[in-house]
Formats: C-alpha cells, sequence, structure tokens
C-alpha cells in the first residue's frame, strides 16, 4: 500500500512539474515575442530620432544663414565647422582607397 501511496505521489508530482514546465514555457514565448516587438519599436524611435535630429539640425543651419539671429560669427563657425567635416570625411575615403 505505500509502495502505491508514494508511486501516486510521484505521477501527482510528475504531472504538476509537466504542468509548470508548459505553463512557464508559454510564459517564455510570450516575452519573447514582446522582446522582439519592443527591440522593433526602439529601433522605429530610434531612427525617428535620427530624423528629428538631422531636421533641428538643418533648421538650425537654415536659420544661421538667413541670419534670423543676427549673428554672422554664429554662420562662420557653422560653415567652418561643416567644411571639416567634409575634410574629414575626404581623407577617410583617400586612407581607404590607399588602403585597398
Amino acid at each position: 500500500m505505500a509502495q502505491k501511496d508514494i508511486i501516486k505521489s510521484l505521477a501527482t508530482e510528475v504531472d504538476r512539474l509537466i504542468a509548470d514546465h508548459e505553463r512557464i514555457s508559454e510564459e517564455c514565448r510570450s516575452l519573447v515575442k514582446e522582446r522582439d516587438e519592443l527591440r522593433a519599436e526602439r529601433h522605429r524611435l530610434q531612427e525617428r530620432l535620427r530624423e528629428q535630429e538631422n531636421t533641428i539640425k538643418r533648421l538650425e543651419l537654415a536659420c544661421v544663414m538667413r541670419g534670423d539671429d543676427g549673428s554672422v560669427e554664429r554662420a562662420r563657425a557653422r560653415v567652418n565647422s561643416l567644411l571639416r567635416e567634409v575634410d574629414r570625411c575626404i581623407a577617410a575615403i583617400k586612407q581607404q582607397q590607399e588602403s585597398n
């Protein structure tokens, strides 16, 4: 009789463990799906942020170039900054071409 009770107890415990495993596996699948959706949303938001930052930079440059704030020096500084960036890009391209 004691052996039957032990076997029943083990069978019950195995059934409980299987049910727990199935429940946890489903929860894991759900969380993985949610994670993937959040990653995709984060990527979309990062891309949108980059676009907005570029728009802000273009608008700031347009304002400076029009002289809206009355600062010629600021416009010159921005143009010089852009020229330095172009020079760095040209140097990087030349360096890449030389290494190939």
